[in-house]
């Protein structure tokens, strides 16, 4: 099992890295499915490893001038307080409606980035008023599935906020830190398994370095579909197997 959770947790850090998402639509099924944990402790498990992971390779991304603080801070602040209270939801849920849920997002996510086309993206003044609402629509998503919503968060940052596709990666892992923990904080006195954890941030923090690094050397356009179709065969799993 040790193998399995350093493997698994260097795939997660990588995909952050890389992508600037993806880390918890891995996570939670893997915890669920190879793990063996319950969706509700798999929800804060992943809060806290994709957190820790995001957070670092932000540093990376940082230390190369590729994040924009400003937009990151308001849209993720925003994310934060709606994360927080939006946890607490996830409690009136049964198990097999939230890995149903958190399916159906897959699907969305992974329809839109297999469809979505890179085309150059004029920079333009961030726009607050949509900072805030995208802010707010990811925090709800973080707290009730545990979703850091990278591929949610990406999107949004470059169609409503503005931002040119090489900031956005970086700032999207400050705003996955910034709601994880938050979410993280509305899921205390959940079951929490330190140890696995543990592992899982080590391997995922090699994988988000190596990711950040590699993001500016490999056709990302190509790697994100690919990422997309296997979150859509992934999401069809869940599906079968929840109903």
């Amino acid at each position: 099992m040790l193998a399995l959770e350093l493997a698994l947790g260097l795939v997660i850090g990588l995909t952050l890295g890389l992508l600037g998402g993806g880390g918890s639509i891995l996570t939670v099924p893997a915890l669920v499915y190879l793990v063996g944990q319950s969706p509700h402790a798999a929800i804060a498990t992943s809060l806290a490893i994709v957190g820790a992971n995001s957070a670092f390779g932000a540093l990376v991304h940082h230390a190369r001038g590729a994040l924009n603080w400003r937009v990151a801070l308001v849209f993720g602040g925003t994310g934060m307080v709606v994360a927080y209270f939006a946890a607490r939801l996830s409690k009136f849920f049964a198990p097999t409606f939230l890995m149903l849920a958190f399916a159906a997002l897959m699907l969305v996510v992974g329809a839109a980035m297999l469809l979505r086309r890179d085309t150059p993206t004029n920079a333009r003044a961030p726009n607050l008023p949509l900072t805030l609402a995208s802010g707010a629509g990811v925090g709800l998503l973080t707290g009730i599935l545990g979703v850091g919503g990278g591929f949610l968060i990406v999107p949004a940052l470059v169609m409503l906020v503005g931002l040119p596709m090489n900031q956005a990666v970086g700032t999207s892992l400050v705003i996955i830190a910034l709601n994880s923990a938050a979410g993280l904080l509305g899921h205390l006195g959940d079951e929490f398994d330190f140890a696995l954890t543990a592992i899982f941030v080590a391997a995922g923090l090699v994988g988000a370095f190596l990711g950040a690094r590699l993001a500016q050397r490999l056709p990302a356009e190509r790697l994100r579909q690919a990422f997309a179709v296997f979150v859509i065969a992934l999401a069809v799993f869940l599906l079968f197997d929840n109903f």
